[in-house]
């Protein structure tokens, strides 16, 4: 992690969970963090709980990454202030319970716009400013290991998945295109998923657990997105699956 101290990192979804998890331990590696959220205010509570040697390495800018016009506003003001991104942690996403054939269509419009297109809106102003600077990036996509396979539900039950798994399939292509993209543009920008089982998150208490399933914390997914970021210039992790070691 050496290498990306004093470089500026940005996280989407900071407020809660994995975001904020992410967040301590990149400011942990001496990184300059962008937290990017709709709740300013969880933020603005996170930097007053933070060590004083890094109050100074965090920014909360208030964004909805279903907004390109957020999102613009957002990566504009960090470029103008502290000068571009070397690193995007593509982690905001949400889970809207309810049958994909029965419920409402722009609840389901929702789910795409936040974990599709949050992601494309955000990847294409982070790697705009690292291909602009000639940075060796990264780019890390929170995915879900519903990104690789749907659960076969009970025959008498109707899954209240809707489109949760087809956007996250759709994360999974993503990321196979970008690094494509990437190298075909001719930069040394790299693009990693992180694909979590069940973790314990806002969003997870959200949709009640319930039982006692093992569960992963949102330290133990920051813990994958420092590896890859650790790894050195010519490796590139492509894919991250980790799950609760007695689980599913």
């Amino acid at each position: 992690m050496l290498r990306w101290s004093d470089c500026i990192a940005v996280v989407t979804g900071a407020s809660s969970g994995m975001g904020t998890a992410i967040v301590k331990d990149l400011l942990k590696a001496n990184m300059k963090v962008v937290g990017l959220a709709r709740r300013k205010e969880r933020m603005d509570e996170l930097h007053s709980q933070l060590p004083v040697d890094q109050k100074d390495l965090f920014y909360s800018v208030k964004c909805d990454v279903t907004s390109l016009e957020s999102v613009t506003e957002a990566f504009d003001w960090i470029v103008k202030n502290l000068g571009g991104v070397d690193v995007l942690i593509n982690n905001a996403g949400i889970f809207n319970v309810g049958e994909a054939c029965t419920m409402d269509p722009l609840e389901i419009e929702k789910v795409m716009q936040t974990n599709v297109m949050g992601v494309v809106y955000c990847t294409q102003r982070a790697f705009k400013s690292m291909k602009e600077r000639n940075k060796d990036g990264h780019i890390v996509i929170i995915n879900s290991v519903l990104g690789h396979y749907v659960p076969n539900s009970e025959p008498t039950t109707a899954p209240k998945w809707n489109l949760y798994p087809s956007s996250k399939y759709a994360l999974t292509a993503l990321t196979e295109t970008y690094r494509q993209e990437f190298r075909g543009l001719d930069t040394r920008v790299k693009i990693t998923s992180v694909s979590p089982g069940l973790t314990d998150t806002d969003m997870v208490a959200a949709r009640s657990r319930g039982g006692k399933k093992p569960i992963l914390q949102p330290e133990d997914i920051s813990s994958c997105v420092l590896f890859t970021l650790s790894t050195p210039p010519h490796m590139q992790v492509h894919e991250i699956t980790v799950k609760p070691l007695m689980g599913d």
